[in-house]
């Protein structure tokens, strides 16, 4: 790993909710590619570009140390994390157990206001399908319909586990690139999943939300092999 620190040009922040705001501000950095996956992440360097002691610098990476985007290293310190094809293969299998625990309980629970929330997001996610839309806006809209799955199962545990892989999968698509070559499409394959759970169907809705996981599962982890291997990604 490189051990020289990075400067990544941040904005000096004020006070209110700052360990958040900072571990925010180096998630996007980190997501985007600001951070790239190796570097140091010195909180000297943060804490004087932000205008702000070290100690929030330090706990914010300490929350993204829990959520899989940096890793502690003894005597060194933070580092942004390499992530391996194998390491993504694994956590989109656990995104796929969470789902679809959360798909069950969702459906047995169905709601108009859960009905709502995910018929609003995918209209969202249409509308930032739109060009000159970001990349990472696309991702976020994507990854918060999954959010409103768990957190409409009633069950804070599946949101809880799915807060901690969301950081690392919305890495991992913006390292490949979008999953669909057309950003539609990717709204489009959420429909499915919303159609079972409107009518009630547990294993039609199981399918949809395990088969749309899975292909991006296929996708990511086939690229992600490709760098390992000094390809690029295409």
């Amino acid at each position: 790993m490189d051990s020289t620190p990075t400067a990544a040009g941040f904005q000096p922040l004020d006070q209110i909710g700052l360990v958040q705001r900072v571990a925010k501000l180096l998630s996007k950095a980190i997501v985007t590619g600001q951070l790239r996956p190796g570097a140091r992440l010195s909180e000297s360097v943060v804490a004087r570009e932000l205008g702000l002691s070290r100690a929030p610098v330090r706990e914010a990476a300490r929350l993204l140390e829990s959520s899989g985007l940096v890793t502690y290293l003894p005597n060194r310190g933070f580092f942004v994390r390499r992530i391996s094809a194998q390491a993504l293969d694994d956590l989109y299998e656990l995104r796929i157990v969470i789902e679809v625990a959360a798909v069950k309980r969702l459906i047995r629970n169905w709601t108009e206001e859960a009905d709502a929330l995910l018929t609003a997001q995918i209209a969202e996610l249409f509308r930032v399908a739109a060009p000159g839309v970001d990349m990472l806006t696309q991702v976020e809209v994507d990854m918060q319909f999954h959010r409103l799955l768990c957190a409409g199962s009633g069950n804070p545990k599946f949101l809880g586990v799915f807060e901690q892989v969301a950081m690392e999968t919305e890495f991992s698509i913006m390292v490949v690139g979008r999953l669909y070559d057309d950003a539609h499409r990717l709204a489009a394959t959420h429909e499915p999943i919303l159609d079972a759970l409107r009518a009630g169907e547990e294993a039609r809705a199981v399918k949809a939300i395990r088969y749309h996981i899975a292909v991006a599962q296929r996708v990511v982890t086939a690229q992600f092999r490709k760098i390992e291997e000094g390809q690029s990604p295409t």
